[in-house]
């Protein structure tokens, strides 16, 4: 293995916090190799690279000669995590929660090593523990240090109510800890408290304690809320090569760092090349975005797709090209047709709504020329449709055939 220091260079890239980070340079030094902990609760099926990112510092983990122990939680997500709600959270029911765990399996091993990933259910401990254990166990807590939860205080204080089951979840995340003797455990900023909940029960129950990591939320590709697909700024880790490429051309040049550091493979040298270019200008924004994209690509579709994903890029803005791979798709008509019904056919708007909205906001084209009806009239001649590319946006194309 590398020494302590090296790895340290490479952890602690990207970090926010490690805490505390000489107990991380302690374990380093004895040359072993640590057990590194996520644990993850399957309520969404699909990821994005928000949801990438304590991936991504896994695989670093794994690279450096570590073992991961990836935790499906299973037991807990029948909780529901409280972090950062204001509310308690819906019961998830075991058959979608299976159903969920598996997708996030088959999407998590786009980024870790298979054979350094030990994969474990939470359940497998948390389930058949007893009554009285559950008792030990929570006398290892205190309700104040319970109720320091910035989220906990904040309902409290606005009399949200606090269901007695959630003040049990950092107890039972803390106890996978335990249970599979953590050297580090990874979480977003938002589960610093959790974290923090499973070095503390392991000091009490004489194991030797794990480093807290903690990695910034990612900013989404309007820069600005984190990314969520309920903010329709996520980048998927199953979208499209161009879908993707676009994408992540589209975010902030103010991000970029933060999303090198986050979201690529590339070592921590590199990276500091490239911030320093940035910095002092001999490194343009565009050529470092373009090699961003290509970066982010490649790690899930591979080079040859992310090469192909570029050319289409530059087809589509540079040369405003239409793109050759726009599907066809089949409407029913007369001979007028509600355009907005034929946008949500084509996939390219969730709702009529939403279609009219980006009619009347000028971001539809027929073959290229904006649509200039809208504002209360949105049928169109069918003649005007057949056989033609239909673009909402930037990067979604169909062509409507009948």
């Amino acid at each position: 293995m590398l020494p302590a220091e090296e790895q340290m260079k490479t952890i602690t890239s990207g970090a926010a916090d490690i805490v505390p980070a000489e107990a991380l340079t302690a374990k380093l030094k004895t040359g072993r190799e640590l057990v590194v902990k996520l644990g993850v609760d399957p309520t969404a099926p699909d990821l994005h690279l928000g949801h990438a990112v304590p991936l991504r510092k896994l695989r670093q983990f794994q690279d450096l000669g570590h073992s991961v122990v990836l935790i499906i939680g299973d037991f807990t997500a029948l909780i529901g995590d409280p972090s950062g709600r204001s509310a308690t959270r819906p019961a998830l029911t075991p058959e979608l929660i299976d159903a969920n765990a598996e997708t996030y399996i088959e999407q998590a091993f786009k980024v870790l090593d298979p054979e350094r990933t030990t994969m474990r259910r939470n359940s497998e401990w948390l389930g058949p523990l007893g009554f009285a254990e559950i008792l030990r166990l929570t006398s290892k807590f205190t309700v104040a240090r319970i109720l320091e939860r910035d989220d906990f205080q904040k309902r409290y204080r606005d009399g949200v109510g606090i269901s007695l089951h959630e003040l049990l979840y950092p107890m039972a995340q803390a106890y996978d800890s335990v249970a599979i003797g953590a050297d580090v455990e990874i979480g977003g900023t938002d589960q610093l408290f959790n974290l923090l909940a499973g070095r503390d029960l392991m000091e009490k129950l004489g194991v030797e304690p794990q480093v807290c990591l903690t990695l910034p939320l990612l900013e989404g590709t309007d820069g600005e809320q984190k990314m969520s697909k309920s903010y329709g700024n996520y980048v998927g880790l199953t979208d499209e090569p161009h879908d993707m490429f676009g994408k992540v051309m589209s975010i902030p040049d103010e991000i970029m760092v933060k999303y090198y550091r986050l979201c690529t493979a590339l070592g921590v040298d590199a990276i500091e090349r490239i911030e320093t270019g940035l910095a002092d200008g001999s490194l343009h924004p565009n050529e470092a975005k373009r090699r961003l994209a290509r970066e982010i690509v490649a790690l899930y579709h591979g080079t040859e797709s992310s090469a192909s994903a570029e050319g289409a890029f530059d087809r589509v803005f540079r040369r405003h090209e239409i793109p050759d791979d726009i599907p066809d798709v089949r409407v029913e008509h007369g001979e007028r047709v509600h355009l907005p019904a034929v946008m949500k056919a084509a996939g390219l708007s969730p709702t009529n709504n939403e279609a009219r909205r980006l009619i009347d906001a000028g971001a539809v084209k027929v073959d290229g020329a904006p649509v200039t009806i809208g504002h209360g009239e949105y049928d169109v001649l069918w003649a005007e449709l057949a056989g033609k590319v239909l673009q909402v946006g930037k990067r979604r194309y169909a062509r409507i055939v009948g």
